[in-house]
C-alpha cells in the first residue's frame, strides 16, 4: 500500500501526485500507468508524478494499492475541469448560435434583466454571451470604446438576480480603478457594496473584509495579496465572477500576475477577460487568456510549435475555432463615429541632437558588428538598451547627454502647433510622451496652456482621475501630456480631438491602447493624430514595426509573429540604409 498526496503542480497545468518517500514513485507510476493507460504523458517530475488529464482520476481512489489523499486546491482544480469538459460543447454551441442570431435573439435572452433598454445592441448580445447557462466564463475582446465595462456590469447584475452569482472581483490596470465603482454606480446606482482594494497595507486588508459585493483592485495588490484574495472566495466558490480587465497584461504562462491570476480563477464559477486588443505582439498573447477562461480546454492536445511563424496558423485555428470569445470592432458598433486621419511629419534634428545621435549610432553598429552572433545574443539587453538611447535623442538628448543645450527639433515645431492649436485656434491637445525627461521639458515649457500631467510621476490614483477630470471639464486646461504606459488604457480624454505623438512607446499594446483616447463614444469631431519622427533615424523604422502591428491586429485579434532578432535585422533598424550584406561581420 502505497500514500500519495494529490496536489496541483506549480505550472498549473497538471497535477501532481507525491509520495512521502520518493523512492516509491517508481512503483507508484507503474501502478498508475496501468489504471490510466490512455494517460500518454503520465511521468516522474521534479515536483512528483504529473497527470494531465482530470476526466479519468476516479479510477486511482478505487485501487487497493494506492490510498490517495486530495489537497483542496487539487480537488477545486479537479473538478473545475470536469465541469468545464461537461458543459463546454453546449455552451460553445450556445455562444455560436447567439451571434448568428444576433441582438433580436439576445433581447429574449436577457429580458429577465433590468434596464437593458439602454444598452446597445451589441451589448445585448455581450450580456447574453456572458450568461449562457451552465457557462464558465468567456473572452469579450470589444474594440477599445465599445463599452465592454458596461456589458460587464449587466452581465453580473443578470447573473446576481438569477442567483447564480454573489461576488465580482476585478482585476485592472491602476489607471481604471476608479472608473469601474464610478460605472456601477452610475448603471447600478445603490445596488451593490463595492470595495476599492488599494491604499496602505492596512487600508487593503480593511477592504478585504468589508464584506461587500464588489471588490477592485490592481495586477499588482493581486499577486502580493493572493493569499487574502483567496481566503475570501473560497466560502463559495461557484458563485465567485473573477474580471481581468485590459487581458493583455496576462500573456506570460510563466508571469507572477498570470499564476496568482490562474490561481485565483480555480475559486471562481465564471471569468472573464476583457481586452480591446489582446494580441498586439503576437497570437501566442492570446493562449494565456484563454486558458485563463476555460481552464486550458480550447487548446487541450494542441502543440504549438517553438518556431513563432509556425505557430501563427496553429494558434488563429484554435481561436477561430476553440476559444470562447466575441467581438465587435468600432466600425460594426459605432459606425457614426467621426473619422480619423493620420499625419506623419518628419522633423530634421537640431545640429547638436543630429551630432549625438550620429555619434551613438555609429559605435553601436561598430560594435554590433565585431562580435559574433552567440556574442550578440548573449549581450542583447546592453544592446538593446544602447538602441533606446538613440529614440531618446530623437526626442531630447538632454536624458542621454546633461550638458545638452539647444532646443529639441521636434519642441521647436511643438512651438509653432501648439501656439496655433491652442492659442489661436482654442484647441485642446493630447501631448503623448514616452520619455521623463521629455515630460518633464514640456510640461515646463507650456505650462500656461494649462498643463495636465499623467505619467509615473504622478503616482496617486485621486490625482490621476483629477487629471482626467479637469481635461474634460476645465476650458481652461488646454494640454494632456501623457505617458502611454501609464494613461494608455481606459481614459476617455474625447475634448480633444488632436493627440500628438512626440516619442512612441516601443510597447505595440501601449500605442494601440493610447489611439483611443479621443477616438471613442462621445467624440463628435473629426480626430487628427500627428506622429513626429526625426527624420533618416531608427523612429521611423519603429513606428513602421507599429504599424504592420496595428494591421495585422486588425485581420484577426492579434499581430503577426515577428522574425527572431539577429545582428542582421538589428542593425538594419539602427540604420535602414545598411544592406543585410553590410550588416554581416568582414
Amino acid at each position: 500500500m502505497y500514500r500519495v498526496r494529490a496536489t496541483v503542480a506549480d505550472d498549473l497545468d497538471a497535477l501532481v501526485f507525491r509520495c512521502p518517500n520518493p523512492a516509491d514513485e517508481v512503483a507508484v507510476l507503474g501502478n498508475m500507468r496501468a489504471l490510466l493507460p490512455d494517460q500518454a504523458d503520465l511521468r516522474v517530475s521534479a515536483e512528483g508524478i504529473r497527470a494531465r488529464y482530470v476526466d479519468d482520476l476516479d479510477q486511482l481512489s478505487s485501487s487497493t494499492k494506492l490510498t490517495l489523499h486530495w489537497s483542496e486546491f487539487a480537488k477545486r482544480f479537479k473538478a473545475n475541469r470536469e465541469r468545464a469538459n461537461l458543459s463546454y460543447h453546449s455552451v460553445r454551441d450556445s455562444l455560436r448560435e447567439l451571434l448568428a442570431l444576433g441582438s433580436t435573439h439576445a433581447v429574449n435572452v436577457v429580458s429577465d434583466s433590468a434596464g437593458v433598454e439602454i444598452l446597445d445592441s451589441h451589448q445585448l448580445v455581450n450580456v447574453a454571451a456572458m450568461t449562457i447557462p451552465n457557462g464558465f466564463g468567456m473572452c469579450l475582446f470589444d474594440e477599445q470604446g465599445a463599452g465592454k465595462t458596461v456589458s460587464m456590469i449587466f452581465a453580473f447584475d443578470l447573473l446576481a438576480s438569477r442567483a447564480q452569482a454573489d461576488q465580482l472581483i476585478i482585476v485592472a490596470p491602476k489607471s481604471m480603478l476608479p472608473e469601474w465603482p464610478k460605472d456601477i454606480m452610475r448603471f447600478r446606482p445603490g445596488l451593490y457594496r463595492i470595495a476599492s482594494v488599494t491604499g496602505s497595507p492596512r487600508e487593503k486588508r480593511v477592504a478585504l473584509t468589508s464584506r461587500a459585493d464588489v471588490f477592485v483592485t490592481n495586477f499588482e495588490t493581486a499577486v502580493s495579496m493572493e493569499a487574502q484574495f483567496e481566503a475570501l472566495l473560497r466560502p463559495r466558490p461557484d458563485r465567485n465572477v473573477l474580471v481581468v480587465d485590459e487581458s493583455f497584461l496576462v500573456k506570460s504562462s510563466t508571469a507572477k500576475r498570470t499564476r496568482a491570476l490562474r490561481r485565483l480563477r480555480e475559486w471562481c464559477g465564471r471569468a472573464f477577460v476583457l481586452c480591446g486588443t489582446p494580441a498586439p505582439n503576437s497570437p501566442l498573447d492570446l493562449v494565456e487568456q484563454c486558458r485563463l477562461v476555460d481552464f486550458g480546454i480550447s487548446f487541450k492536445d494542441v502543440n504549438i510549435p517553438n518556431d513563432r511563424a509556425a505557430a501563427l496558423p496553429v494558434i488563429r485555428r484554435v481561436v477561430e475555432n476553440r476559444c470562447l470569445y466575441v467581438r465587435h470592432t468600432k466600425a460594426d458598433v459605432l459606425p457614426n463615429l467621426p473619422t480619423k486621419q493620420f499625419h506623419r511629419v518628419f522633423v530634421p534634428m537640431q545640429p547638436a541632437q543630429a551630432e549625438i545621435y550620429e555619434r551613438i549610432k555609429v559605435q553601436l553598429i561598430a560594435d554590433v558588428r565585431s562580435v559574433s552572433d552567440t556574442e550578440f545574443r548573449r549581450n542583447y539587453a546592453n544592446f538593446l538598451a544602447r538602441r533606446t538611447a538613440l529614440l531618446q535623442i530623437c526626442s531630447n538628448p538632454v536624458s542621454i547627454t546633461q550638458d545638452y543645450t539647444e532646443v529639441p527639433a521636434k519642441v521647436r515645431l511643438l512651438d509653432e502647433l501648439l501656439d496655433r492649436w491652442i492659442r489661436c485656434d482654442g484647441q485642446k491637445v493630447v501631448l503623448w510622451s514616452f520619455y521623463r525627461a521629455s515630460i518633464d521639458a514640456i510640461a515646463s515649457r507650456y505650462a500656461d496652456y494649462g498643463v495636465l500631467r499623467y505619467d509615473g510621476t504622478v503616482t496617486d490614483v485621486g490625482q490621476r482621475g483629477e487629471a482626467v477630470r479637469r481635461f474634460q471639464e476645465d476650458d481652461d486646461m488646454r494640454l494632456f501630456v501623457a505617458n502611454p504606459a501609464a494613461a494608455g488604457a481606459g481614459l476617455t480624454l474625447h475634448r480633444a480631438r488632436i493627440a500628438v505623438y512626440e516619442s512612441l512607446s516601443t510597447q505595440a499594446a501601449q500605442y494601440l491602447q493610447s489611439l483611443d483616447r479621443i477616438h471613442r463614444r462621445g467624440q463628435e469631431r473629426d480626430v487628427e493624430y500627428v506622429i513626429m519622427l526625426c527624420q533618416d533615424t531608427i523612429e521611423v523604422r519603429e513606428y513602421e514595426r507599429l504599424i504592420q502591428k496595428q494591421d495585422n491586429a486588425a485581420r484577426l485579434l492579434g499581430d503577426l509573429v515577428e522574425d527572431p532578432v539577429t545582428r542582421q535585422t538589428f542593425l538594419s533598424a539602427i540604420s535602414p540604409e545598411l544592406s543585410l550584406a553590410e550588416g554581416v561581420e568582414r
